[in-house]
């Protein structure tokens, strides 16, 4: 063999070999990606479906082994740190619970001696005042029980078959000498085909008058209310309407916040103080619905109650 026939030879061998580093380099490179990407794409699923999972990769790779090995660690520590939350979470509600029972008691007997003191006195107006004030505080806590007892699991509330029309006209008549007295607008729309829904009738009828309040009490610069009852196969919803001053959308999301208020420096007197707002989603939920919001300040303001339709049980 001369010597160009083994320097081309050489060059083969050298071009092959080259080419052997390459595509192995290059293997390795698309190997490694499509593991990272695995491993990214199992994270975000737990992540997402906020399952107790760990990540799992079969692989030779060391430095592969060890990322999945300390993701698994945070994960294992943020699994004990929402336990841990929950937890606590359920303890301060039950406290929380407790404590408004607990102060329901000696009020209740102040109330008594109150009325006492002003029956006794005649028509006392310091009294009355007073009076007034105790009942305003004992209402709040009664709220802020009824509330605690629900984040805290402790009330039952059975579902069954319930005739929505006939609550919306019952809530709305509770409503009728204060909506006369303010000279409001009523708009009544409740169809004559009765709409049943799985529900429980004392949480909608508190929900609906928690709705109702809130807009004669923060809707009344419009001197309207609406209440409309529409439905279609899978659920059905109570429209309650005001024509007040709204809520800003930046703002929207927060009304059903516990004690949710929005200062001004005219008043206070808005959409969402208080708690019966946030009673009345929690409710909702507790029967597989839901209360949202949609304002549009100073034109409408309108809260819905949204449940499922009743199905009846297959035989």
């Amino acid at each position: 063999m001369n010597e160009p026939a083994i320097l081309l030879f050489c060059i083969c061998i050298i071009l092959l070999l080259l080419f052997l580093v390459i595509f192995q380099r290059y293997t390795f490179h698309k190997g490694t990606e499509a593991q990272l990407r695995e491993i990214s794409a199992r994270l975000s699923g737990i992540l997402e479906h906020d399952s107790g999972e760990q990540v799992m990769v079969f692989t030779d790779n060391k430095a592969l082994m060890e990322l999945c090995g300390q993701i698994n660690l945070l994960l294992l520590d943020r699994k004990k740190a929402k336990r841990d939350f929950i937890r606590q979470e359920i303890s301060s509600k039950k406290m929380l619970s407790n404590i408004s029972h607990d102060i329901k008691t000696p009020l209740t007997v102040i109330l008594g001696y109150l009325e006492m003191m002003r029956l006794a006195d005649g028509e006392n107006e310091s009294l009355r005042k007073v009076e007034a004030k105790a009942q305003q505080v004992m209402e709040l806590i009664n709220q802020f029980f009824t509330l605690a007892k629900l984040e805290a699991g402790d009330t039952d509330i059975p579902l069954g078959k319930t005739d929505l029309n006939e609550l919306c006209r019952e809530s709305i008549l509770c409503f009728y000498d204060i909506l006369l007295q303010k000279d409001f607008t009523v708009d009544i729309d409740i169809p004559e085909q009765t709409v049943f829904v799985s529900g429980n009738q004392d949480a909608i009828r508190r929900i609906l008058s928690n709705l109702i309040s809130n807009a004669v009490r923060y809707g009344s610069d419009g001197s309207y209310i609406g209440l409309k009852l529409h439905s279609d196969a899978s659920c059905a919803w109570v429209a309650v309407t005001d024509k007040g001053k709204g809520i800003e959308k930046a703002f929207a999301a927060s009304v059903f916040e516990r004690l949710y208020t929005m200062d001004d420096s005219r008043n206070r007197n808005i959409h969402g103080n208080g708690l019966g707002l946030t009673i009345a989603k929690s409710l909702a939920n507790q029967m597989g619905g839901d209360v949202f919001l949609e304002s549009e300040p100073h034109v409408k303001t309108t809260f819905t109650l949204r449940l499922n339709r009743y199905v009846p049980p297959s035989v």
